[in-house]
């Protein structure tokens, strides 16, 4: 009978990167989409919407502008619509910018705060329409993305 291998002598020890997790940091938007997104924010309130979904349509890669529109919406679904859109076209952007599926996406980066208000958006709005196994994942999501918190509401000076 041969020699049985022990699975422990192969065994090699793990090692983190002293950093930890790797941290993805969205580009920033083009500053004259930005300046457009600003105006469309500031326009009266029955112009609003109207200005932003122009933004949106204009420059749809823009994370901050699917998030404004969500906050705008008419109703949950409208709502829960637009920040899918942001949250799927953010995803799009990590990937592109290195993401591969795990390490963190910080609140304190300016720059990710669209795809993280899209993503809290939406888990807010899928427990508004009853989808309460999606907001648990979009909580548990967050939470693993950035572990330090993302503020609950729009107020947050984003």
């Amino acid at each position: 009978m041969g020699a049985v291998s022990d699975p422990q002598a192969d065994a090699r020890p793990i090692s983190l990167n002293p950093t930890g997790l790797p941290s993805t940091v969205l580009p920033p938007v083009d500053p004259t989409v930005a300046a457009e997104l600003r105006r469309a924010l500031d326009s009266p309130d029955e112009l609003r919407r109207h200005r932003v979904s122009e933004v949106v349509a204009s420059a749809p890669r823009c994370l901050e502008a699917w998030a404004a529109l969500g906050d705008l919406g008419r109703d949950p679904v409208e709502r829960y619509a637009a920040y899918r859109v942001g949250y799927h076209r953010g995803l799009d952007a990590l990937r592109a910018s290195g993401w591969r599926g795990s390490g963190y996406v910080r609140w304190s980066e300016p720059t990710n705060r669209g795809f993280l208000r899209s993503l809290r958006g939406l888990g807010q709005m899928a427990a508004l329409i009853g989808e309460a196994d999606e907001a648990e994942r979009v909580a548990l999501f967050l939470a693993q993305l950035d572990p330090s918190g993302v503020p609950e509401s729009s107020d947050d000076g984003a």
